[in-house]
């Protein structure tokens, strides 16, 4: 499924009958409708980031909706379309926190290259239908993958923004771990507690204490 440690890792997953029905139930909406993200992409988090790498995870919840939009990370848009209102209040605070200028690219690919583990708790939606496939059955899977990630002995930093992500806390016992939670990014919550919250800092210095390479959140610069 994804070629790298996590099919391992979900092996009891993937080989269950639940989710090759499930599998089935999926494809049958991209036979009959328009759904994001492309087929190809649906797993672009868990491809980039393999587990052993994970240092970050930052919960969305579900695909953005657009055409050419979604491309399997939480938050991030593919190369080219206009940044959403949400990323562009990140990238607001990551500037005020670490001084990083706004990116004319709402293209996450290189978060995800450093161990940012983009995920969103639900794969798939239907074209200008938000939440559409909520609760059609991916909440299992990335519920499963937050109580693999916690089971880690290397600490790792959660970021849970607005209240659907946060509700994913009780999943996360492990005390080496860092949890971060504010208000969502989205305009119409960004100002009651997302702005000033520092995540990005709060992140590295955590990194930093426990002997990791801190995150370059800065992608202004090509990647090499």
């Amino acid at each position: 499924m994804i070629q790298n440690d996590w099919d391992e890792k979900l092996k009891i997953i993937w080989e269950s009958e639940g989710f090759q029905k499930f599998l089935k139930i999926v494809d049958e909406e991209y036979n009959k409708k328009i759904i994001y993200p492309p087929k190809d992409y649906v797993f672009n988090a868990l491809k980039l980031t393999p587990y052993k790498e994970v240092k970050v995870v930052i919960v969305g919840q579900d695909p953005y909706h657009g055409e050419k939009e979604a491309h399997g990370l939480s938050f991030s848009v593919q190369e080219g379309i206009k940044v959403p209102p949400s990323l562009k209040n990140i990238y607001k605070e990551l500037e005020a926190d670490l001084g990083i200028l706004p990116r004319n690219s709402g293209d996450l690919t290189g978060w995800a290259k450093q161990g940012v583990l983009l995920l969103n708790a639900v794969l798939t939606v239907v074209k200008d239908t938000p939440a559409s496939h909520r609760n059609l059955g991916w909440e299992r899977l990335t519920d499963y993958i937050i109580k693999i990630l916690n089971e880690k002995e290397e600490p790792i930093v959660f970021i849970l923004w607005g209240n659907f992500a946060k509700a994913k806390k009780a999943l996360i016992t492990n005390p080496k771990h860092l949890v971060i939670t504010s208000a969502h990014p989205s305009p119409f919550s960004a100002n009651y507690g997302f702005f000033g919250s520092k995540p990005f800092s709060k992140t590295n210095e955590f990194l930093k204490q426990n002997n990791q390479e801190p995150i370059n959140w800065d992608l202004n610069k090509k990647e090499e």
